[in-house]
């Protein structure tokens, strides 16, 4: 158990925007703070990405060795000012930042990192969930409260308590007990259970009847309840799996055994296209035997524990995690959760998924559960209906763009998408919605499953008709139900988007363009842009192309990713591939790849323009091009054009 009290001894880092001041810390200088009201402190780092904490790269380590990598991808003033190992030598026990610390991947390898390398306190203006919740399950302590830095300059014990403010019971406990492994191991000694959950008949929102579904005793919840939630399905990749398993029989002993593997899934996907990129380079082949390291762990922890896993590979079964399960596997009111922050993907059908970490994801290995606070509910209306040539991906980056989701309005709240506009989509448009729920910092993103998840479950599913609307009634959100906020738009009004590189929040029309954007690579698929919806878009862009006699430029590679093994074959069936490769595209199988700087369609140099479908343009998250994320369709059009343009078709 955590000591009631903690004194922290050694340095306190500040990530700042500017460079200097960072490199002057790591060479032994300690930087001011001022508490003053007139203090002009210097500007810490915003918006610092889980891929600026530990690159993917690094992320092919699992163990102690993640403590040489902690920062080795932030960038201050276009610079990377943290070199492995520097962390480490600097003998430095706690680090502070800006809003928002830890967007993007769920990676728990990131706060690993910290604390490898002697971090044992992060600070930061505000948080991002998982992060702030992978923290607390390592023992990580966490704060947005500034006076620590005094306190640790000062020699001054801090209590533990501190770190628990704002946190639901759950989550405080496992704060005081060092951790989510620590907590379980003490629930049955020390009769840990949470408060008992009011019960009170009131309007719920979809989310709200899910959870409440899924929590023992409680005919509804509100926002703040907290207590242990049954899942329906679990799942990982290949870059958390093994770290999971390392931890799961370190803690648990060899013999160890999941609860209900039958509800546990494996997936092989995420470096399942390494080698394409680094195949021919002999100093590369350190690199990719790690990714092989992982992926035989992966495939023994699989086998001992009776779970199936989907190989990468032709084989029919591969593809990216979040798509399969939406594919195959997931179900309206069902409760997923999974190792990658897009497990909100699966919210388009009207479940409740959500990316977990690590040291969450074993522990619902062993007991089929997660803790779980109930979290508000930000409602975002489309009014009327999209333009020609504007496609959920636009509306998304327009929401991404807005003051209040900038302002980290929406940041651990569930998007309710809803309004005509989205009543009118498919539901694969929906899910680029719900998968992208996590880049504004949402808890998750769903929708209220209608007669379009009804059919989808018919077609795609072979499910009865009779089962698919018995599934989807009842799930949506009640009259009276309370939101948190609610922000209407006019669907009409929006314009074909894109977002300028370093951030998906940093949106604009293709048309305030302030120049003539040339560009050397186009990127489509990932799983938010390789659903068969979108190879819809790409073939109808490049079948135009095509019959006014033009084809991908000179000096412009075009790459599409099929998201999975079911949209390769949806495409071979519509007789997209041959569209495809007539017009120039470069084909790339199923799986994850140049979004995580992982396959082809990746840059290799500053100088480099990316424009891609994916879903993060964090810096060096897919290369250290400049990389501006689009609609396929504007993708598509601008891989003809050689230039960043809008679809006028």
């Amino acid at each position: 158990m955590q000591a009631d009290r903690v004194k922290l001894e050694g340095r306190i880092l500040f990530l700042t925007e500017d460079p200097e001041l960072i490199v002057r810390q790591l060479g032994g200088w300690d930087m001011p703070w001022s508490f003053s009201a007139a203090a002009s402190n210097p500007k810490l780092r915003d918006d610092i990405s889980t891929d600026e904490i530990i690159p993917a790269r690094f992320c092919l380590y699992y163990d102690e060795q993640l403590g040489r990598y902690p920062y080795a991808g932030l960038r201050c003033g276009g610079a990377a000012p943290i070199a492995p190992g520097a962390i480490q030598a600097g003998g430095f026990a706690a680090c502070v930042s800006g809003k928002r610390r830890g967007k993007g991947s769920s990676r728990e390898q990131a706060p690993y990192a910290e604390m490898c390398a002697g971090i044992r306190l992060v600070i930061a203006e505000s948080f991002e969930r998982i992060y702030r919740e992978n923290c607390d399950n390592l023992g990580l302590l966490a704060s947005s409260d500034f006076s620590c830095i005094a306190a640790i300059r000062e020699g001054r014990e801090m209590a533990i308590e501190a770190f628990c403010d704002g946190s639901d019971w759950l989550q405080a406990n496992v704060v005081r007990r060092g951790g989510l492994l620590a907590f379980h191991r003490s629930r049955p000694q020390a009769s840990l259970a949470p408060p008992p959950i009011a019960s009170v008949a009131r309007p719920m929102s979809i989310a709200e009847k899910i959870i409440a579904s899924h929590m023992a005793g409680p005919g509804s919840v509100q926002t703040g309840d907290c207590g242990f939630a049954r899942t329906d399905l679990r799942f990982s990749h290949e870059y958390v799996t093994p770290m999971a398993a390392r931890f799961f029989e370190c803690e648990m002993g060899p013999e160890a055994r999941v609860k209900d593997p039958g509800s546990v899934l494996l997936f092989q996907d995420h470096l399942v296209r390494l080698p394409e990129i680094l195949a021919d380079s002999p100093a590369h082949l350190p690199v990719l035997d790690q990714a092989a390291e992982l992926t035989a762990r992966q495939q023994a922890f699989g086998r001992k524990q009776g779970i199936r896993l989907h190989a990468g590979g032709e084989d029919g079964d591969g593809g990216i995690c979040h798509s399969i399960v939406f594919e195959d596997y997931a179900l309206p009111g069902q409760l997923i959760v999974g190792s990658d922050s897009h497990t909100c993907h699966a919210g388009a059908l009207g479940c409740f998924a959500f990316g977990i970490g690590t040291t969450q994801l074993l522990a619902s290995w062993l007991t089929g559960e997660v803790h779980l606070r109930v979290p508000p509910v930000f409602r975002a209306v489309f009014h009327g209906r999209c333009r020609r040539g504007v496609t959920a991906k636009d509306l998304m980056l327009a929401l991404l763009a807005t003051d209040v989701v900038r302002g980290g309005g929406a940041v651990g709240r569930v998007i309710e998408f809803a309004g005509p506009a989205i009543a009118a989509m498919s539901v694969e448009e929906r899910a680029t919605l719900t998968n992208m729920a996590v880049e504004a910092g949402g808890f998750t993103g769903i929708i209220a499953p209608d007669e379009r998840v009804a059919q989808y479950l018919i077609s795609r599913r072979g499910i009865s008709e009779n089962e698919a609307r018995r599934l989807c009634k009842g799930l949506e959100s009640d009259p009276g139900a309370a939101y948190e906020s609610e922000l209407e738009i006019d669907a009409g009004g929006i314009e074909p988007m894109l977002a300028l590189p370093g951030d998906p929040g940093k949106g604009i029309p293709v048309t305030h363009l302030a120049e003539e954007t040339a560009i050397d690579i186009a990127y489509g698929g990932a799983c938010t842009a390789g659903k068969p919806s979108d190879m819809d878009q790409y073939a109808e862009v490049l079948a135009c192309g095509l019959a006014a006699g033009k084809t991908i430029p000179g000096g412009v590679r075009f790459y599409i990713q099929f998201g999975s093994a079911k949209t390769r074959e949806y495409c071979a069936s519509r007789g997209y591939i041959d569209i495809f490769r007539r017009a120039g595209v470069t084909l790339v199988e199923p799986g994850c790849g140049a979004c995580i700087n992982a396959g082809p369609g990746v840059s290799t140099h500053e100088r480099q323009r990316v424009i891609s479908a994916q879903n993060r343009n964090f810096p060096g998250r897919s290369g250290p091009g400049q990389l501006y994320l689009a609609s396929p369709l504007t993708v598509a059009a601008s891989a003809l054009a050689g230039r960043i343009t809008a679809w006028q078709g």
